[in-house]
């Protein structure tokens, strides 16, 4: 179940989760990504760029739903050719493709789109990170094209310390208001918004994600593998701790005319 450079003492915690069976990873879970897909009301043939495509699993699920083109950038090659993999078997060679490279090197990428989206990967940048990436995601946007942004927000500054530990990444949630900044100094205009809790690892969650099968797997893989549910365990401690001001924020910014 796990590659052999595979450590989960010292793995990202996106890893760790996807080791251990869980497929929506993303801070607001299934719910959340759909409400921007409602905001987006995908027309067929509109383009997508998603960064950090990962497995291509969300962007088989969008062009199969909407009907629209999907490019990914991943940055792992290994994650990219399984991608392409995953997507041949599915029949839509034709509507998804992905780019290795950078989320930092899309100038690199001529096209503009109708749509970027992006999941819990602005988080894990530093400020700086989030500044550039912010305006290259503009700069990728058609005019009137639009920005789907599933992030992490907090209340306090002082949860990114507690949540680099345990998540093993540079996990940096912002305030909704330092995210709203980001987006108006980048010259996108928020249409809408809103944020909920940081509930990814609840029991209901899990069961509204996964499905009571999808559940069953993720808890039987924590009791045969007690290395992934002591990382498990840890994170879910800390999503407890700071249940108040912890949780995800979605936003939907166009880039004007």
């Amino acid at each position: 179940m796990t590659s052999k450079r595979f450590n989960p003492k010292t793995a990202p915690g996106h890893e760790v989760l996807a080791a251990a069976g869980k497929t929506v990873l993303r801070p607001g879970g299934q719910a959340a990504s759909q409400q921007l897909f409602t905001w987006a009301n995908f027309q067929p043939g509109d383009t997508v760029l998603e960064l950090a495509s990962s497995f291509g699993v969300s962007a088989i699920a969008l062009a199969r739903q909407f009907d629209v083109k999907v490019v990914g950038v991943e940055q792992n090659p290994e994650s990219v050719e399984r991608s392409r993999a995953a997507v041949e078997a599915a029949g839509l060679s034709d509507r998804i493709g992905f780019i290795e490279a950078s989320i930092f090197n899309l100038d690199e990428i001529p096209e503009q789109f109708d749509f970027v989206l992006a999941e819990a990967i602005v988080t894990m940048q530093g400020a700086a990170g989030k500044v550039k990436l912010f305006h290259l995601i503009r700069d990728r946007l058609k005019p009137g094209g639009v920005f789907l942004s599933h992030e992490m927000k907090t209340t306090t500054r002082e949860v990114s310390q507690s949540l680099a530990s345990s998540l093993r990444v540079n996990a940096q949630p912002l305030t909704v208001e330092d995210w709203q900044k980001l987006a108006q100094e980048a010259g996108l205009t928020i249409q809408h918004q809103t944020s909920g809790p940081m509930d990814l690892l609840d029991v209901s969650r899990l069961i509204q994600d996964e499905g009571v099968l999808g559940t069953m797997k993720f808890a039987a893989n924590l009791v045969r593998h007690p290395e992934l549910r002591d990382r498990i365990l840890g994170m879910r401690q800390v999503f407890n701790h700071y249940r108040s001001s912890l949780g995800y924020w979605l936003m939907a910014a166009q880039r004007s005319q």
